[in-house]
Order: C-alpha cells, then structure tokens, then sequence
C-alpha cells in the first residue's frame, strides 16, 4: 500500500501530513514528499505519523534521512507519533533519542 502525504505551512514550520503504511512501497514516496519541501525552501518539517498503520526498518531509515537532509540545511525535522503502537516501534530503535516524539502538531511546532 502505497502512502498519502499532504503538507501546509504553518508559521515557521511545514506540517507534511502522512497517511499510510511507511515501509518499502510506501518510503519513496515520503522521501519525494521530503525532498519537495526541502527544494522549495522549507527546511523546518514536522512528520505528522498520526495516520500511519505501520512502519518498517525502511521506513525509519527515510525518516532518519529526512532528519539529516533537514539539519544539513540548519533546519529541523520533528515528528507527531500518538500511537503507542507506533511510538514503541522509535524507543525500541532508541530513536526517540534522536527525535521527540510529539502528541500533536501544536506541540511539535513549539
């Protein structure tokens, strides 16, 4: 199953909203969501998980990707992951030491 992403700025920050299962068909398509954003400009991303049924090794790999792609551009990637299904899936990969993982995008973006 292929994902669905959506983004809009808010302030600062653009919000890249992703639907979907993150995983090896599913990715790519977040990494070309990624990389728009980054050749417009927008280099403050927040990853909002919420509607994210899965992700994989490969999945995570993209979103670390995302995160030095960003950083490489002195910005920021944050991540919205409410699901304690999910959220399990980043602490047992200790990325949740890389990355706060958020309840919301308001929280996020603070």
């Amino acid at each position: 199953m292929q994902i669905v992403t959506a983004s809009h700025r808010d302030g600062q920050w653009t919000v890249v909203t992703v639907a979907g299962e993150l995983d090896v068909v599913g990715g790519p398509d977040l990494r070309q969501a990624v990389m728009r954003e980054v050749a417009q400009g927008n280099h403050h991303l927040v990853l909002d998980l919420t509607s994210v049924d899965f992700v994989d090794s490969f999945g995570l790999g993209v979103i670390v990707g995302a995160l030095k792609r960003t950083r490489l551009l002195d910005g920021d990637l944050r991540l919205v992951v409410p699901e304690p299904r999910l959220r399990r899936v980043f602490e047992v990969c200790d990325l949740d030491r890389v990355f706060a993982l958020h309840d919301d995008v308001a929280a996020a973006r603070e």
